[in-house]
């Protein structure tokens, strides 16, 4: 099989044949000829190099399809070929991704087969959407998610237990913990990573139109319906679904996914046709499901059919030095990005940072350390550059037990970053003697 594929959407019969023929010439191109952008989509698990699309399509707008395609994938290169020139429509076009935007005239095949010789250039340094490509690499998840910590160690194995089956997989931790990036290590280290992966937040679609996303309708299914749309389980045909908070979902969707689910079939709004598909099936929350289950938030039965390999999301306040790890990786990034000098960490940052519990886990972490640097004047991150949203101590104080002792020395170590390490302040505010607190730091305790 040829490794440059090309997709021409074009539902003039004549143009599209002449578009087919031109750009087989090369024979390292592999020309597929879709008359409708519903073709397209259902086609799109065999990974095109490049899409040649027709604004004006008898049954999905040009701009729909290319919207679809990104969601996919959003490096697949996406060649907008009209039958007139609208500056305005190619302006938004291109916002929306688009490679590029050809009016049909003479010189279209011309500017097609540039464009083509251009993105395959690029293709053979960035090879990102072949499949035989794809199936050489492997999603490093250790990579991805950092830490050496036994917590993370141990999510490691459970991850790689989940990427040799099909088995569904539940992931359990708090916002900001990572479950997103857990669902991607485990789909691009199982047997569907040559396939989508496909992730839908249930909080961010209105409960209304849920229905629809995951499952698609057909066009004038309901006012507003002008063309067709094909759903997220769709899309994800032979790959991963990943639906994020899920036990915000209503009791009436989650009946209507457990049907799904269990007949592994779908009808799309307004339509009569039955689809099968075949998908893994990757949810998330940061709730107790089987508190929500308990009090009818939940149906069981979906419960039971999703819980598949429960994995637990350790919450950053409990992986140690990882949040060292994290800071220095998160701090080289943000100045590799933003071109600055590279900046290093002071042992009074340090230590502030791992005195933190962290209520919004790598997530705030990661915006903490990216402020730091912005605020720091000098080649290293000072204690003083680090800004909590927090500054309420009862907020952080007690989300890890500790001995009396050491809640003792934390409250101590609060007061003395807020006054400054003023310690006849620190005493007076605490109603505690100066010699109690300069014992504690020479007997370095905080």
């Amino acid at each position: 099989m040829n490794s440059f594929r090309i997709f021409v959407v074009e539902d003039d019969k004549l143009y599209g044949e002449a578009l087919n023929y031109y750009l087989s010439l090369n024979p390292d191109n592999d020309v597929y000829w879709f008359q409708t952008g519903t073709e397209c989509l259902e086609n799109l698990n065999k990974y095109p190099s490049l899409v040649s699309l027709d604004y004006k399509l008898p049954d999905i707008k040009g701009s729909e399809v290319l919207k679809k395609i990104k969601e996919y994938n959003p490096n697949i290169p996406v060649i907008i070929v009209s039958g007139q020139e609208d500056i305005n429509t190619a302006v938004n076009l291109l916002k929306e991704g688009a490679y590029d935007y050809f009016p049909k005239d003479k010189h279209t095949k011309e500017r097609l087969w540039n464009s083509v010789k251009n993105i395959k250039k690029s293709h053979q340094k960035h090879n990102i959407s072949n499949p035989e490509e794809v199936n050489n690499k492997k999603f490093d998840h250790e990579e991805v998610i950092k830490g050496n910590s036994s917590h993370i160690k141990n999510l490691y194995k459970f991850i790689e237990k989940a990427s040799k089956t099909n088995i569904s997989v539940s992931l359990f931790g708090e916002t900001g913990t990572g479950k997103d990036l857990v669902a991607k290590a485990i789909h691009y280290n199982s047997n569907r990573k040559n396939y989508p992966f496909i992730a839908l937040n249930v909080t961010a679609i209105p409960k209304e139109l849920i229905e629809s996303e995951l499952f698609g309708y057909e066009k004038g299914a309901f006012t507003g319906a002008n063309d067709r749309k094909i759903g997220k389980f769709e899309l994800a045909n032979k790959g991963t679904i990943f639906l994020d908070e899920i036990a915000e979902m209503d009791l009436n969707m989650q009946t209507k996914l457990l049907r799904v689910i269990q007949e592994k079939e779908l009808t799309r709004i307004g339509g009569n046709e039955t689809i099968r598909f075949d998908v893994r099936i990757v949810v998330a929350t940061n709730k107790n499901l089987t508190e929500e289950v308990r009090m009818g938030n939940f149906r069981e039965d979906l419960y039971y059919r999703l819980l598949g390999l429960p994995i637990e999301i350790p919450p950053l306040r409990n992986r140690g030095n990882d949040v060292l790890l994290l800071a220095r990786y998160f701090l080289s990034k943000f100045c590799k990005e933003n071109n600055l000098k590279t900046k290093n960490i002071s042992k009074g940052a340090k230590e502030k940072l791992m005195m933190y519990s962290y209520p919004g886990n790598v997530r705030e972490l990661k915006a903490i350390i990216e402020l730091s640097a912005v605020l720091s004047n000098n080649g290293a991150i000072e204690k003083k550059d680090i800004s909590f949203n927090s500054t309420d101590i009862t907020d952080n104080l007690l989300n890890k037990e500790d001995t009396l002792r050491g809640y003792i020395q934390k409250i101590i170590t609060y007061y003395m970053q807020k006054y400054h390490d003023n310690v006849p302040l620190v005493a007076d505010k605490l109603s505690m003697g100066k010699s109690t607190i300069y014992r504690i730091l020479k007997n370095q305790e905080i």
